[in-house]
């Protein structure tokens, strides 16, 4: 164990807080209001087009922490392998773990890593826990919505949850496809230091845009109504979807954000967003509005009708994360 984290780990993660190799990390932060999340990752497969379970779990625990309005500061990190489990994708997972968090400005301060017997963990599962200093004047939550409100997102639905199904179902399609898994930090802290209109911020990942469009109208007692035509959605993940009988708005993404914004600030979010490499197809795509009987989400469809968009209620996608 001593040598696996030394000649494994530590290179890969190098910082100094790390490197002290200590029961705990010594951090010096300078606030008062910190934001604090962790999440496991156990998806399948571990490598997929467009990342593997390292880069997955940086960016799904940095953008946890963005989307709170706050700016990721440390990371912990947990490794359980498997026995037997190869050297060599370890070092590229571990790789592609310190590569996404020196691109987050993020280091990796602590973890812990445990071997089980083969067959126990499926391999390798990750554990990330992180710490985020909240920005000055942000102050996001639900109860700051209102009737009129716009709903934001920075870029196309789908991509990691059809990446992931047709990897490991082995299926071809003549577009390839390609998971969104990004760190959306940058992009977010950029938002929030130079706009004054964003309310809510969320990152639709399991349970894809139409589980956090629901969260927005139950948790406000609100309607939410987007439209079909204004969801960017790339041409192949929509035929992969509709071939394999998903709803493309239930299904989970890693590089995207909702975001709730007055209406005086679109024009301004949306000029940051689209100067941005992670924002440039983002889109105006509904707003907020008065509840008639109960809080719902609806869509205008293409061809003019409205349907209800509903909370996902099973698992279609399991293990996508």
């Amino acid at each position: 164990m001593d040598d696996l984290i030394r000649q494994h780990i530590l290179p890969s993660l190098k910082n100094d807080a790390l490197d002290e190799l200590g029961d705990s990390a010594r951090l010096n932060v300078a606030s008062n209001s910190l934001c604090f999340t962790t999440d496991s990752y156990v998806v399948k497969p571990l490598f997929f087009n467009g990342g593997d379970i390292g880069k997955l779990a940086v960016c799904g625990t940095v953008n946890d922490l963005a989307v709170a309005g706050s700016k990721p500061v440390a990371l912990a990190l947990s490794l359980i392998i498997e026995d037997g489990f190869e050297i060599e994708l370890l070092d590229k997972i571990l790789a592609n773990i310190g590569e996404t968090a020196r691109q987050s400005n993020v280091d990796i301060v602590t973890g812990d890593t445990k071997t089980v017997e083969s067959g126990a963990a499926d391999r390798i599962f990750i554990n990330t826990a992180g710490i985020g200093v909240r920005l000055a004047g942000v102050d996001l939550g639900f109860d700051k919505i209102a009737v009129g409100d716009k709903i934001m997102i920075n870029g196309t639905i789908g991509d990691h949850g059809m990446t992931i199904i047709s990897q490991r179902e082995e299926l071809k399609f003549q577009s390839q496809l390609k998971s969104d898994c990004a760190s959306l930090t940058g992009l977010i802290c950029e938002l929030l230091e130079n706009t004054s209109g964003i309310k809510f911020m969320r990152d639709p990942t399991r349970g894809g845009l139409a589980a956090t469009l629901n969260e927005i109208a139950r948790s406000t007692a609100l309607s939410v109504e987007i439209r079909e035509t204004d969801i960017p959605v790339r041409p192949a993940v929509q035929a992969a979807a509709d071939m394999l009988g998903f709803d493309v708005l239930t299904i989970a993404n890693e590089g995207k954000f909702v975001a709730v914004v007055s209406p005086e600030s679109t024009d301004d979010c949306l000029k940051i967003c689209r100067n941005h490499p992670l924002g440039k197809e983002a889109k105006i795509i509904g707003e907020v509005v008065e509840t008639r009987d109960v809080p719902l989400v609806e869509i205008e469809t293409r061809i003019g009708g409205k349907r209800i968009v509903q909370m996902p209620y099973g698992r279609e996608l399991p293990r996508i994360c």
